[in-house]
């Protein structure tokens, strides 16, 4: 399908740049079948519009500090780092700003004496760094990162401390996220609450979010273009949960787009989630048949955007481009920080 058919006009002033505060009194727009109206409705709702015996599924992931700042040792060329996807103890796959000045073998300094080395380019233009010392990389990022907020965001505004925790879900506990399962940052404890008492059940997968996420669709066919890989894990216990409830008549409502892929992943023929370890690159596009899923609890997405395309594959195209124009019009949050979407096919 030509990418063109994804895109539409939004306002900058529709960008969120903060959060709403309680983060449950986000508004959040529900699109359901082709013929039903879309409903106005807030994340607060989320109770009265399951049913018993349906499952959110949460992502647990946690956004580690993955944006440096550096130069090469040689004292020229600053340097931008955002690390993308681990490869082991010591090693992230990373996309840095001025990559064309860095050479296979170059070492980099960042903040806090933390040092790496080029190792590897890859096709799609990431570097593999090597970080030098004994000290876990995890620490090396919390004395020299900051939080990798979306560039629609970033370039409107520096991180601040408000980020540390506006930018975490509540859930957030598996550490390795580029970027925060956004859908889930709408829930607290008093929402958490709600949903148990009308018999809500939740289940927990890992999905850590690379900064591929943020990076635009270049292709002009989605034939052409490529997702990059990022790691998984849905443990037996989560498979056997989802497997029941639906076996016992709930829906499976994945809570962002991050937990709907790795679902996707996981799922055989039958519609059987199985466990699952290891990397997707799943791209979901409208004709896609899903099998795991029964509905999506997400935040409106980047024109011409994978995500975009993803929910226009659970909820037709055009019904889509409709409920965004809508969204648009009723002066809905878009992004990362913005208002919520319930989409039940």
């Amino acid at each position: 399908m030509k990418v063109d058919l994804f895109d539409f006009d939004l306002p900058p002033e529709r960008i969120a740049l903060r959060p709403v505060r309680p983060r449950d009194a986000a508004r959040m727009l529900v699109v359901r079948g082709q013929d039903a109206p879309f409903e106005d409705a807030g994340v607060r709702d989320l109770p009265q519009l399951l049913s018993p015996g349906d499952v959110l599924v949460f992502n647990d992931t946690r956004v580690i500090p993955a944006q440096l700042e550096g130069r090469r040792a040689d004292g020229e060329a600053r340097i931008g780092a955002t690390l993308h996807k681990r490869i082991d103890l010591r090693r992230w796959q990373a996309f840095l700003k001025n990559a064309k000045r860095v050479k296979i073998g170059d070492h980099l300094v960042f903040g806090g004496g933390v040092t790496a080395i080029a190792e590897e380019r890859h096709a799609d233009g990431s570097l593999t760094l090597l970080f030098e010392g004994d000290e876990p990389v995890e620490v090396l990022l919390d004395r020299a990162g900051t939080m990798p907020l979306p560039p629609y965001i970033a370039s409107k505004r520096g991180v601040d401390p408000l980020d540390l925790e506006d930018y975490q879900t509540m859930f957030a506990r598996e550490e390795g996220a580029v970027a925060a399962p956004t859908a889930s940052l709408h829930f607290t404890q008093r929402l958490i609450d709600a949903l148990d008492a009308a018999r809500i059940g939740r289940a927990m997968l890992t999905l850590h979010v690379g900064a591929g996420t943020f990076l635009p669709v270049k292709a002009e066919d989605t034939e052409d273009h490529r997702m990059h890989a990022e790691f998984g894990r849905i443990p037996q216990a989560t498979a056997d949960q989802l497997n029941a409830a639906r076996a016992a008549g709930g829906r499976i409502i994945a809570v962002g787009t991050t937990v709907l892929r790795l679902l996707e992943s996981a799922v055989d023929e039958r519609g059987v989630i199985q466990p699952f370890a290891g990397d997707t690159a799943i791209f979901i596009t409208p004709g896609y048949r899903f099998k795991a899923v029964d509905g999506l609890m997400t935040n409106f997405h980047l024109p011409r955007s994978t995500l975009v395309m993803l929910v226009s594959a659970l909820m037709g195209r055009e019904r889509m481009m409709a409920a965004y124009q809508s969204a648009i019009e009723r002066e809905y949050r878009f992004y990362s920080y913005g208002d919520s979407s319930l989409l039940l096919p």
